[in-house]
């Protein structure tokens, strides 16, 4: 990198401190079973729409829960997402209604089978990897806040 190119970079890292980075979300603590889950929120349709992208690590027990603003069949995508992902999709009490595997930088749609209100993203094969399948709760959904 030429001594202009790392000048103009650095400069605009000091004037805009958070440039190139994900805003910082609001966490809320599920559990599958005895397993923890640290879930980053996406309730607005920005959040919704950058979801996991540009990540290249993320914490076995980290996540994102996706909140919609409406019960309806949802579906996902993995543009611009680096890391392999498996999602669940959860109705309205958090119960488990289908769980897809998810190949990065993909455009394929992985949909939940029904209408459903959230979908929580973890590391490809989490659920899988502790027997969480079709039917199984998730608590502290309830705390969640409202998709816009």
């Amino acid at each position: 990198m030429s001594f202009k190119k790392l000048l103009l970079a650095t400069s605009l890292v000091i004037a805009f401190p958070g440039w190139g980075q994900q805003p910082q979300l609001p966490v809320l603590e599920l559990f599958a079973g005895m397993h923890r889950v640290e879930a980053e929120i996406a309730a607005t349709p920005e959040t919704r729409m950058s979801g996991l992208m540009q990540r290249r690590i993320m914490a076995p027990q980290r996540g994102m829960l996706f909140v919609f603003p409406e019960v309806a069949k949802h579906c996902m995508w993995m543009r611009n997402t680096l890391l392999p992902l498996s999602v669940a999709f959860l109705d309205e009490k958090g119960r488990i209604i289908n769980v897809e595997d998810m190949q990065p930088q993909t455009d394929d749609n992985h949909c939940s089978t029904v209408p459903a209100r959230y979908a929580l993203e973890m590391n490809l094969g989490w659920f899988k990897s502790r027997g969480l399948v079709a039917g199984l709760a998730i608590t502290g959904i309830d705390k969640a806040p409202t998709g816009r």
